[in-house]
């Protein structure tokens, strides 16, 4: 993609308005919560202390529109808690130039490289840096300054308490279709217990169906939560239909047949209290014997052929929709009171993922820090530029470039469009009506309310309506304490001009392009599915020897490494950067032939054989040629090299040649894969099988 395309495709995404999913209720709340901060600082008689506030209780308020079943009152606290500390440390810099540079640059490198963490924890801090540089320009004292600090951080507090008093339920149609589909599911699992032949009803999962069909931006913004319930949930009543009916299940009468009626039991017990979890937004709370049912006894399984297949399958299923709130979940006794509790990372677990997740992005070549270092030199050049500027409000250039700067090249330029233009529009309207009305603080208050409650309710239609609101919401809030909209005007437009341009050509100058970074993504991917090949493969070879842990992790790495190549070959595609040996149409079809490979891979895992079955040693040798092979095409992709699969042909021959004219699932899986493998090889040269090569008829 040229310079001009890529420029010209940027803008056009940074000026799209989105007609999406908006939530007047949290918008309505998040505003009154502003108003109360303002309202009670004019009360008290300190307009600047009423600016301070307005900025806490803002930026508290943006982090109530999370991405999550159930509302994160503490999320408000952080945000409002980290603001009053740097707004504070900022007060206490802003006495000198050089304290104050030093400082921003500090806290704009640690702001960058908060994006290791995940693209939250950047915004989140990215407006921290923001809020600061506004709040920080309010003439006052070092005690004056806690007393800001301290308001921010009151505004947080309510927010918080808005959050509690005034609970809103988000996505409360799709929770509900989810919720309907698992009791539903429960339901069957204990009519079945009567009737192992009972019908059922498809229509709530047919309405689960239904309520998740989103537009591409909600489903991006949909919460993780409620993405896997309805698969799962279909996944389940099969399961349950093949373990109850007689014919291939447990025997109609017996002990099995009370084992299989005690794991419906359980199951229907277990969705019901998940259900109820989804439908009311809080922690799951499963009855202990329910679970200490689900799992396999002491003695052990009590289930014999197909129907133990199908209780194991039923066992690892309902754990998963445990495991899928990503909430902690109690056990109770059937008195009410709590067994166990089950709890997820706590605020020490997550400070330590977050600083082992910057630390793996401390390198040069990461994406990260160079973005990191990117938005340190900008903020600290535009703020020395624009203080040599007879323009004033210095800050405007840093703030403009730290809410521009992004890590990649499409985001950065799209916003720096919208970020101007949004800008233009939001100070020409606010100056606008503030050069005509001249309002005093209490009206200035009431229209810097309708246009924070204007942002909030618009906030996914697109950047630029976004910044148009917060643009006006900052002219009326500095007129609280009467500066000159004059001045706001003229020095609000042109230095948000020069900080989007001095983002633009630092991204320009120093990159970090993610196209040359498309093979190194593509061999990661490639090594992650062999070692989740090679881990299925290594269960057939061994079946005593099983470890379905070790398959389990091979396969979760193995969807992180197709999560980054998706994402990087998403940014690569807007970049005006040449492949560097990889076309487009290569990569395309490299992705499918790896997708391929992972689709087949399940398949096979989903045939694993039981414990007692006899060791395969072609499974084996094949898993043992995939562990020597696999590192050495990973080691191809990246330095531009066809990858090499003689050894893995040959052991699948052998593989073949042993399991004769019937072969089992496993060499059938395993010529599939090789097939995958070759397709790959072919997309990345053509030269390393012709395209009308006949594959071997046994594969």
């Amino acid at each position: 993609m040229t310079w001009s395309h890529a420029l010209k495709e940027t803008a056009r995404t940074g000026l799209a308005i989105e007609r999406t999913r908006t939530e007047p209720l949290v918008a309505v709340r998040a505003a009154g919560g502003v108003a109360l901060v303002v309202g009670v600082a004019l009360w008290l008689g300190s307009t600047t202390l009423a600016v301070s506030g307005a900025f806490g209780a803002f930026s508290a308020g943006i982090a109530t529109f999370q991405r999550s079943w159930r509302p994160r009152p503490w999320l408000a606290l952080v945000a409002a808690g980290g603001l009053a500390v740097s707004t504070f440390l900022g007060y206490l810099a802003a006495a000198h130039t050089l304290s104050f540079v030093l400082m921003l640059g500090v806290w704009t490198l640690l702001t960058g490289m908060a994006w290791a963490v995940g693209p939250v924890s950047g915004l989140v801090s990215t407006q921290m840096v923001a809020v600061m540089l506004i709040t920080v320009t309010l003439p006052t004292s070092t005690l004056g300054a806690l007393g800001h600090a301290l308001l921010i951080g009151l505004g947080g507090v309510v927010q918080a308490a808005l959050i509690v008093i005034f609970p809103v339920r988000p996505w409360g149609v799709q929770r509900d279709a989810l919720a309907d589909a698992l009791a539903a599911v429960a339901d069957y699992a204990r009519r079945l217990r009567q009737d192992p032949v009972a019908p059922f009803d498809p229509k709530p999962l047919m309405e689960a169906r239904s309520a998740a069909a989103l537009s591409p931006r909600q489903a991006r913004r949909r919460p993780r939560q409620l993405r896997g319930y309805r698969l799962l949930a279909e996944r389940i009543r099969p399961v349950l239909t093949s373990l109850a009916d007689p014919v291939v299940g447990a025997p109609e009468e017996g002990p099995e047949r009370d084992r299989a009626r005690e794991l419906l039991a359980a199951t229907g017990t277990v969705l019901d209290a998940v259900a109820h979890a989804i439908r009311h937004g809080r922690p799951v709370r499963v009855p202990v014997d329910a679970m200490s049912v689900l799992r396999v006894p002491e003695e052990g399984p009590r289930l014999n052929g197909a129907a133990r297949r199908a209780a194991l399958r039923l066992i690892s299923l309902v754990a998963d929709v445990v495991e899928a709130s990503e909430e902690p979940v109690e056990e109770v006794s059937a008195d009410g009171h709590m067994v166990r509790f089950l709890p997820r990372p706590g605020i020490s677990g997550t400070v330590t993922a977050a600083l082992r997740a910057i630390h793996r992005e401390a390198r040069w070549s990461s994406p990260v820090l160079r973005h990191a270092v990117r938005l340190c030199a900008v903020a600290t050049s535009g703020y020395l530029l624009s203080r040599a500027l007879p323009l004033g409000h210095a800050y405007w250039t840093p703030l403009t470039s730290t809410m521009v700067l992004r890590p990649d090249f499409a985001q950065t330029y799209s916003r720096g469009v919208a970020r101007f233009l949004g800008t233009l529009a939001g100070v020409l309207v606010g100056g606008g009506l503030v050069a005509l009305v001249h309002p005093g603080p209490y009206l200035s208050t009431a229209l810097a309310v309708l246009c924070v409650m204007s942002m909030y309710l618009l906030l996914r239609t697109g950047f630029i309506v976004t910044s148009a609101c917060v643009s006006a919401y900052v002219v009326f809030l500095l007129s609280i304490p009467g500066q000159a909209w004059q001045q706001t005007v003229q020095a609000r437009v042109a230095l948000t001009l020069l900080g989007g341009v001095l983002a633009m050509a630092a991204y320009a100058v120093f990159p970090a392009w993610e196209t040359p970074r498309l093979r190194d993504r593509l061999a990661d991917w490639l090594a992650t599915n062999g070692a989740f090949a090679t881990a299925v493969f290594d269960v057939y070879a061994h079946p005593a020897d099983r470890r379905s842990r070790q398959v389990r992790d091979a396969l979760l790495d193995a969807r992180a490494a197709r999560a980054a190549w998706e994402q990087s070959e998403a940014q690569a595609h807007r970049e005006p950067v040449r492949h560097r040996g990889l076309s487009r149409g290569a990569a395309r079809d490299a992705q499918t032939a790896l997708s391929t490979m992972g689709r087949v891979v399940m398949l096979v895992e989903a045939h694993l054989p039981e414990r007692e079955a006899p060791p395969s040693p072609e499974a084996a040798d094949f898993a043992e040629t995939l562990r020597r092979s696999i590192p050495e095409a990973a080691d191809a992709v990246r330095e531009r090299r066809p990858p090499e699969w003689t050894a893995v042909h040959a052991s699948l021959e052998r593989w073949q040649d042993a399991a004769g004219d019937r072969p089992g699932v496993a060499p059938r899986g395993a010529g599939q894969l090789v097939d995958a493998l070759d397709d790959l090889a072919e997309a990345l040269s053509k030269g390393a099988r012709p395209s009308g090569t006949p594959r071997d008829p046994r594969r």
